[in-house]
């Protein structure tokens, strides 16, 4: 692997057409079973087509080369296989598994991982939940460290091979992980455990920049539709296909909806950006799986993020849900929060209560809003606490700007409700679509980044909060437009002891919205 340079080549699709011919024209299958073996090279029809490059032209399918392929070696293979992970850790494992707590749009993990082999019949999404989701932190006091290192640069592979938007910057991190696993499993467990996957995955980049994000032509819609067909009670091929066709058409024509909206924010001149932090908070290390440019093509949320703050009013792609309550009073803590939210935002405007001092040019925030439950901004649902069918999915990340002014962090909190409320401006009722969420407080640094490598706080792809909220402030309250993504929550001790601290580990979860 030393040498990578010298024989990572592209292969040369003339050279590549010359020698499929060659096969072609041998006498027997023999002689070409032979060639194969030598060359690696049979003959194909489309190789009729003088313009098709088969070497360029051809793309390697995430679902199969990641997940079934290079998850399920590294765990089976290697960790299980090396007894790395024994049956003992396997019961332990599958004990704090059981421990998560998912929103109902994401996929089961089958509940005997211990049984047989290990994890047997994991399908390609059931491996990628595993990854994305539950290794770091079931895995972490079960590996050594040369594993660790693994195990981190896979998740992170995974995390970024996954979204829906990747900048260029971050293929070329994923390439270089991968290169980096595959020097750890050739040094540590020697070549005979480097797969044909292993090399595959080294070109899923270059697949990327020429047909867009991988999951663009991954096979998982593809193989749900065939368990769809499969599933089907009908006599008939022709029936079963009509009905998969049918929902297929179905749900994209209700993705495509969604995806109108937000593309209309996107190409319209409206600036969605981020909301000042007023506490004084020390600066953190981000949480978010979206860096600066990404949330810039998503409702424009960081373009001059430090010039202008967003005010609630502005255009998303989304609407309230239900549980819904009208014209309620909200708590006086909460309508004395929000008129601190009116002041920090609107900065040349007066506000206050009503049957209160009459200050000159001053506008009366009523304390009177509509309540939802749930909120649906593009294909996601957001829950909260006052939704408690839907609570699992009222964990979410959103941005800060920090004391300093120029940097921007990500802070972890669980939504309570959301809430419309209109005050009058500038001869104008400006209707505010708010949140109210209790933010999570802040571990010490060793405890937070406790799932890093080598003390780099950069490879932290779970991060561990205290498990108590900041008491409240003005900073409870904030446009919806802010929420950067959902997270998956787990209580962590770090140690086996019986009076060992018990932290919240954050494991955030990717956007599913898609640009065009």
């Amino acid at each position: 692997m030393a040498d990578m340079s010298d024989w990572f080549i592209m292969k040369d699709p003339v050279e590549h057409r010359q020698k499929a011919l060659e096969w072609r024209r041998c006498k027997s299958n023999a002689e070409r079973e032979r060639f194969v073996k030598v060359n690696g090279v049979r003959w194909s029809e489309i190789l009729r087509l003088s313009y098709f490059d088969l070497i360029r032209f051809v793309v390697i399918d995430l679902m199969h080369c990641l997940f079934l392929g290079i998850a399920k070696w590294i765990t089976k293979r290697i960790w299980i296989d090396e007894d790395v992970l024994t049956e003992k850790a396997l019961q332990s494992i599958q004990k704090k598994m059981s421990e998560f707590k998912l929103p109902s749009d994401l996929g089961r993990i089958p509940g005997k991982i211990h049984c047989g082999e290990g994890f047997s019949n994991f399908t390609a999404d059931q491996w990628r939940n595993f990854f994305l989701i539950y290794a770091t932190v079931v895995l972490w006091n079960h590996l050594p460290n040369k594993d660790r290192k693994i195990l981190t640069y896979f998740v992170r592979v995974c995390t970024i091979l996954v979204r829906r938007i990747v900048e260029i910057n971050d293929m070329k991190e994923a390439h270089e992980l991968l290169v980096k696993i595959i020097k750890l499993i050739e040094e540590h467990y020697g070549e005979g455990k480097i797969t044909p996957n292993l090399h595959l995955s080294l070109h899923l980049c270059e697949c990327s920049y020429d047909y867009r994000p991988l999951y663009s032509f991954w096979c998982f819609s593809f193989e749900r539709m065939n368990g769809v067909l499969g599933n089907s009670n009908l006599n008939s091929f022709a029936d079963r296909c009509l009905i998969a066709t049918a929902k297929l058409n179905l749900k994209l024509m209700r993705r495509l909806t969604t995806e109108t909206q937000i593309n209309d924010i996107i190409s319209s001149s409206s600036e969605v950006i981020g909301i000042e932090l007023l506490n004084k908070r020390p600066s953190v290390s981000s949480l978010s799986e979206f860096p600066t440019n990404e949330m810039y093509q998503f409702l424009m949320n960081s373009r001059n993020i430090l010039e202008s703050p967003i005010t609630g009013c502005e255009e998303f792609p989304g609407i309230f849900l239900a549980p819904r309550s009208e014209d309620i009073r909200l708590d006086e803590q909460i309508y004395d929060l929000l008129i601190e939210y009116y002041k920090d935002t609107y900065v040349d405007s007066i506000f206050r209560k009503l049957f209160t001092e009459n200050l000159p040019n001053s506008m009366i925030v009523i304390n009177k809003a509509n309540r939802y439950g749930r909120c649906q901004i593009g294909a996601e649902i957001f829950g909260s606490a006052a939704a408690t069918r839907h609570i699992k999915s009222s964990f979410v990340l959103a941005k800060f700007i920090n004391r300093d002014g120029n940097s921007v962090d990500t802070y972890p909190g669980q939504i309570q409700f959301f809430f419309e409320h209109s005050v009058h401006l500038s001869s104008h009722n400006l209707t505010h679509k708010l949140a109210y969420i209790k933010w999570y407080k802040l571990a010490n640094l060793t405890s937070q980044f406790h799932f890093s490598i080598d003390d780099d706080v950069e490879t932290c792809n779970v991060e561990l909060w205290e498990d108590s909220f900041y008491l409240s402030s003005r900073d409870n309250i904030i446009p919806i437009h802010n929420i950067l993504s959902q997270f998956i929550s787990v209580k962590y001790k770090k140690s086996d002891r019986s009076n060992a601290k018990e932290y919240l580990a954050i494991i955030p979860i990717n956007r599913k919205f898609h640009l065009r």
